[in-house]
């Protein structure tokens, strides 16, 4: 694979390297020859898992340190282990002398000079905050490798997932609240909110006036609570008590689904694992409020949703 810049850092790079970096070419929506594909460091836990999944073997050499971190990677364990990780510092990079360097939009300014300075291209991606948008992310970065086709397969399963986790024609969208580690909630202008809303529920937070990462007090989720409350975090972390709190358990009528941290913040192939845990969710909030005998199961897929009086 081509190597990107003529530059040294210190004693790293031991030898220059030339000829311009190869850039992905298009053909049609296969896959380019190897000798076309950039090779790339992801520095961002969800660029790492899109990735690992449009890239040929050997192209991706690296991916952020945070993907190997249970508690912030998008992607399995076992899959980013395929991979070495790293910091994002300018040294570990420059020593692995890709032609691209992938990672988010808060990079620091200076690095993200620093990478370029050695002939090193930068491509910032933003935190996608809908479904289009992870559509278009998935698209971008398998051109970018250079096989658009493995991104249209990823982009496919995306859209079979929404399909089999579609709320059925007439639902009435159930208020639900998205909340986080010290009582943080999710705005409406955010990924998960919108396959919130795919799904059959309604963001209570929106409807309460409060925007992302806005602090919703325990009070307040008591005196009205939503029908459902998706709680993000790890029950053993101080900072997650309150969503945990015993006096939710007196809550009859409101549902508390534990949702994993991973699946709120990344496009890719995060979305369907978090369509697919919405899904799930929808049908237990409806076991709890149709009529339980024989082919309840089946009832969200009628329609007429006879609900319990509450």
């Amino acid at each position: 694979m081509a190597r990107a810049g003529c530059a040294l850092l210190g004693t790293l790079l031991l030898s220059a390297c030339s000829g311009a970096p190869a850039r992905p070419q298009e053909q049609g929506e296969g896959a380019s020859s190897a000798q076309e594909r950039p090779s790339i460091v992801s520095l961002n836990p969800c660029t790492d898992a899109i990735l690992a999944e449009v890239t040929a073997p050997g192209q991706l050499l690296a991916i952020s340190g945070y993907s190997h971190d249970p508690s912030s990677t998008s992607m399995g364990l076992e899959a980013a282990a395929r991979y070495r990780g790293v910091s994002g510092s300018v040294e570990e990079v420059a020593a692995l002398a890709p032609d691209v360097v992938v990672a988010g939009s808060f990079l620091a300014p200076p690095t993200a000079n620093a990478l370029r300075d050695l002939g090193i291209r930068v491509v910032l991606e933003p935190i996608v905050s809908d479904v289009e948008g992870a559509r278009e992310q998935v698209r971008m970065l398998a051109k970018l490798s250079g096989d658009k086709a493995a991104g249209e397969r990823l982009v496919a399963r995306i859209d079979d997932a929404l399909r089999r986790n579609a709320a059925p024609e007439g639902w009435p969208p159930v208020p639900s609240l998205v909340w986080e580690s010290a009582g943080l909630v999710a705005g409406n202008d955010t990924l998960v909110v919108d396959l919130l809303e795919h799904s059959g529920f309604v963001n209570s937070a929106g409807a309460r006036g409060l925007g992302q990462a806005e602090f919703l007090p325990l009070e307040q989720v008591l005196a009205d609570p939503p029908r459902v409350i998706f709680a993000v975090g790890n029950p053993l972390a101080e900072e997650d008590r309150m969503l945990h709190h015993p006096v939710l358990a007196d809550m009859k009528d409101t549902l508390r689904v534990p949702l994993s941290r991973s699946l709120i913040w990344c496009g890719g192939p995060t979305v369907p694992r978090l369509l697919d845990r919405l899904g799930r969710a929808r049908r237990a909030w409806l076991g709890r409020h149709v009529d339980t005998r024989e082919g309840a199961e089946d009832a969200e897929h009628t329609t007429g949703f006879v609900q319990k009086d509450t």
